[in-house]
């Protein structure tokens, strides 16, 4: 069955290896949405994980004008007329700039930028996936990826420590922040249904929440505590 969508163009994020495309998938399905994936595709990329020298520069740049024609032609065209659900949003870019260029090419991709961002839509909601930094290393060595092969744990830990910063800040849109850590709603239809649940329930400000987990046996409920508290929370903050 399909369910009403009342966001008209929701985005999805987080670190590489949070499970983005596999629920834009499940969650296009569900809502009878477009999916419009981020193309990974960069001809550069093996140079970046071998940490050729400028690499890194050419990389980004590369990504920062592929991801910005994609959403110019998704503002021009599908978001106008149907809903959307997106692997990404453009403000990523610069998460993955201020990780890896030097200060000096850091001040021409931020030109760059400035000139470009004007330009991009912003989505009605972001879903914001979290995972523990083991998590996320699981999940990447498990999808097998060559290039990804490469990464290292620290790049990992500090990509998600300046994702969690980045969404800490965010202020373009209602913010749905979601710890993936313990769920799997690949494979778990009920930890699927969670998300989908928060995202109807979902209206202005940023919301935190924090599954139970998904183990074998009944589901304990949902409590809403404050963060820092053990177990499910849900907590609201603010509104935007």
């Amino acid at each position: 069955m399909i369910l009403p969508m009342k966001f008209r163009f929701i985005a999805v994020e987080g670190p590489i290896g949070v499970g983005k495309t596999s629920l834009v998938d499940r969650l296009a399905s569900r809502f009878g949405a477009r999916s419009v994936l981020e193309s990974v595709e960069n001809p550069f990329l093996d140079r970046f994980y071998a940490e050729k020298k400028g690499a890194a520069f050419q990389t980004q740049l590369f990504f920062l004008l592929s991801r910005y024609r994609q959403q110019r032609d998704l503002a021009q065209g599908e978001l106008f007329r149907e809903k959307v659900i997106t692997d990404y949003i453009f403000a990523k870019d610069r998460i993955f700039a201020h990780l890896n260029l030097t200060d000096e090419e850091l001040n021409i991709y931020e030109k760059l930028y400035a000139l470009l961002a004007p330009d991009i839509p912003q989505p009605d909601l972001t879903v914001y996936l979290q995972a523990s930094d083991s998590v996320l290393l699981g999940r990447i060595r498990k999808r097998r990826r060559t290039y990804e092969g490469e990464l290292a744990e620290t790049y990992i830990t500090e990509m998600n420590k300046a994702y969690n910063y980045f969404f800490y800040h965010y202020p373009s849109s209602p913010l749905l922040v979601i710890d993936t850590s313990r769920i799997d709603f690949v494979e778990r239809e009920e930890d699927l249904q969670e998300i989908v649940d928060q995202i109807e329930k979902m209206e202005k400000g940023v919301q935190f929440y924090a599954p139970l987990g998904s183990p074998p046996g009944p589901r304990r409920p949902i409590r809403s505590l404050l963060p820092g508290r053990g177990g499910g929370r849900l907590f609201q903050r603010g509104g935007k």
